[in-house]
C-alpha cells in the first residue's frame, strides 16, 4: 500500500470518524457508542480537549481518509527534576490499514511533537486484554516499568 500520510489537529467534523476508530476493537465495542447524532458527552469532551493548549488530538490521514488517531497530553511534573511528560492515549489505526506501519509513522510524529514541546518522558497505558498493542509499544522502545491502575468513579454506560 502506498502512503500519503499526514497528521493534523482534529476538527469537530472528524469526531464521528474518531469514534468509529474507537469502536473497531472488542473493548471499544463495549464502551463506545455512535448513532446518527454524536452524543453530547463526546462533544463536551472534544471541546475541552480542543480548547486546552496542552492537548493534541491527532488524526492521521492517508490522502483524504482518516486512518488513525491518538490523543496526546502534555503534563508538567515536579518529578525527575521538574520534567515534562506526555501521556499518549486512545491510539487507534483503522482495521483495514493495520499492518502497514501507520502506527509506527504516527508514533514518530507523536515523538517529534513531544520533542518540540520539551517533553522528556513519554508514557502510556494499554489494557491487559490487548497483548498485541503491548508488543507494538515494546517494539517502539516503551518499557512496562510501572503497573497502571484505574478507579472508575461512575459507570460509563
Amino acid at each position: 500500500m502506498r502512503h500519503n500520510l499526514t497528521h493534523r489537529k482534529a476538527q469537530l467534523s472528524d469526531l464521528p470518524h474518531i469514534i468509529s476508530l474507537l469502536l473497531e476493537d472488542d473493548l471499544g465495542k463495549t464502551r463506545e457508542s455512535i448513532s446518527e447524532t454524536v452524543d453530547t458527552k463526546y462533544l463536551d469532551a472534544f471541546y475541552k480537549i480542543d480548547s486546552d493548549p496542552n492537548q493534541y488530538l491527532m488524526v492521521v490521514e492517508n490522502g483524504d481518509e482518516i486512518v488513525g488517531t491518538c490523543h496526546l497530553t502534555i503534563m508538567p511534573s515536579l518529578t525527575f527534576i521538574g520534567s515534562t511528560r506526555m501521556q499518549i492515549e486512545a491510539v487507534r489505526v483503522s482495521e483495514k490499514h493495520r499492518g502497514n506501519k501507520i502506527g509506527n509513522w504516527m508514533f514518530n510524529k507523536a515523538i517529534e511533537y513531544a520533542k518540540q514541546n520539551g517533553v522528556s518522558i513519554l508514557q502510556l497505558t494499554t489494557n491487559k486484554k490487548r497483548p498485541i498493542a503491548k508488543r507494538f509499544y515494546e517494539k517502539l522502545g516503551f518499557d512496562a516499568s510501572h503497573e497502571g491502575m484505574k478507579l472508575y468513579l461512575e459507570k460509563l454506560m
